[in-house]
């Protein structure tokens, strides 16, 4: 199975591209549409601010690449940045339009949050869990470096949660074929891993029927 992950400048990738190979998953690390669009699943990663982030992926066609996905059947994974780049629109450096993927709006913790960004570990709570995650039993922790979150979104499209403060910061969301993480699961050890190896297991289902 082939797995594109999107190389726009912005993010390490060492560490999902191994993730994804131990998962005996091919791996196309690329800006080209016509290579990523070889790929069976889509992996959006990133690292750094939202405005560029955009800026980079219009100016590359990959925006447009990545709009038209879910038409094609084509599963998408969203992880940190990537993640809040699939909602409509961040208030991050200036306001700036996203993907529009998933309803909701990038937004900085407010001033008196315990304490910004968001980093360590952070247990997740599994409120509608999509049919690929049926298997998870107990809610679990995972590796969390943010300081936007995502706030007036759809509740059927928040698959898991974590409590920081006051407030319940979508960990794990999505739509269909879409799939979002604030956290980084190829850092979240065994747990992270296993989320990325159900989420292929998803894919090459689909792959194959």
């Amino acid at each position: 199975m082939i797995v594109g992950i999107i190389d726009y400048g912005m993010g390490n990738l060492f560490s999902v591209e191994q993730a994804l190979k131990k998962l005996e998953c091919t791996v196309i690390t690329s800006d080209d549409v016509r290579l990523l669009g070889e790929a069976d699943a889509i992996l959006l990663p990133g690292v750094g601010a939202f405005p560029d982030a955009m800026k980079r992926l219009e100016e590359k066609g990959l925006a447009q690449f990545i709009r038209s996905l879910p038409e094609q059947g084509i599963p998408l994974l969203g992880i940190c940045l990537g993640m809040q780049l699939l909602y409509e629109d961040s208030e991050e450096v200036r306001p700036t339009q996203g993907l529009g993927l998933l309803k909701g709006h990038i937004r900085r913790f407010p001033k008196g949050t315990y304490r910004i960004p968001h980093m360590g570990w952070n247990r997740l709570h599994f409120a509608d869990k999509p049919y690929w995650l049926e298997d998870v039993l107990t809610d679990t922790h995972v590796y969390f470096v943010h300081s936007f979150l995502a706030v007036e979104t759809d509740p059927s499209q928040v698959w898991a949660s974590a409590e920081y403060g006051e407030f319940d910061v979508p960990g794990v969301v999505g739509d269909g074929l879409i799939t979002g993480m604030q956290f980084h699961p190829e850092k979240s050890g065994e747990f992270g891993h296993y989320l990325l190896e159900q989420w292929i297991a998803n894919v090459r289902r689909n792959v194959h029927e």
